[in-house]
């Protein structure tokens, strides 16, 4: 990490966003980063440094914490921006009432418009993140959302995972056809292999199946005890279209891992 801009993780002060706040401050740790605890408040509602501070695992960290005004969703964007965050990290909490849930409208806002990586904390931190498990489509998105993993966590092992579909499975399927396609689907997972730098492809563990994506991932992550997912937002479909033709926020309701959202345009780690 050659770069100084900070760590940001958004708390509505809540048991369930320690986990979040926690995983901030050992990743600032980690990286030498500044780590900025930002808790969205409004002008009705007399929240202090102090009451911030109170909910950290140190109350004396070595952290910058923020009280910006606003509606949740807008405002950790805009406060990420403002501060050059090379990262925003959250939980899974809601914020201040019920239109402010993390897994629902405001999710999808966040992602959508953060200037940098989305890490959305679920489970308690118990040291680096060992194994991350990346979902690619093979787009050009794709590339630069397992770069942006890659430089982000540079330790961590990584199972890339990409599904192929049959087409029109009761009609055409056969040992043939089956063949066929996974050739084709080979074919295009070595074009894009082969546009990735050398020392990322050493780290690659490959996993390539057919079915739908959603199954495909969720198999995958049982197989491979991946700690840490990572989806782009972008690509030849988007994951938000390809993964169980479901949502932003429902995906990130079954993954129980932490997940790294990749937006576009992504921000270097």
């Amino acid at each position: 990490m050659n770069d100084e801009r900070p760590i940001m993780v958004a708390t509505d002060l809540s048991a369930r966003d320690d986990r979040a706040v926690d995983r901030a401050i050992a990743l600032g740790r980690s990286w030498h980063r500044r780590v900025h605890v930002v808790h969205v408040t409004r002008p009705v509602i007399g929240v202090g440094i102090a009451d911030v501070r109170a909910t950290l695992p140190d109350p004396d960290a070595d952290v910058e914490v923020m009280l910006p005004v606003g509606s949740a969703p807008e405002t950790i964007v805009r406060t990420a921006a403002e501060i050059g965050a090379a990262l925003i990290v959250t939980g899974v909490a809601r914020f201040h009432h019920l239109g402010d849930y993390l897994l629902g409208t405001a999710v999808d806002h966040v992602l959508r418009h953060a200037p940098a990586p989305v890490l959305i904390v679920k489970q308690r931190p118990h040291g680096d993140y060992r194994r991350m498990l990346v979902a690619v489509d093979l787009s050009g998105h794709s590339g630069t959302t397992l770069m942006t993993a890659a430089r982000l966590f540079p330790e961590a092992a990584i199972d890339l995972v990409h599904s192929y579909h049959i087409p029109f499975p009761n009609r055409l399927d056969s040992p043939e056809m089956r063949a066929f396609v996974q050739g084709e689907a080979q074919t295009q997972l070595d074009a894009f292999l082969v546009t990735l730098p050398a020392p990322v492809r050493d780290r690659l563990h490959i996993h390539m199946k057919a079915g739908e994506t959603g199954s495909v991932i969720a198999k995958a992550i049982d197989d491979t005890g991946a700690d840490l997912v990572v989806l782009g937002t972008h690509g030849v479909s988007g994951f938000v279209h390809a993964t169980l033709g479901s949502t932003t926020s429902s995906l990130l309701t079954w993954i129980k891992q932490d997940t790294l959202v990749v937006g576009r345009p992504a921000a270097a780690g």
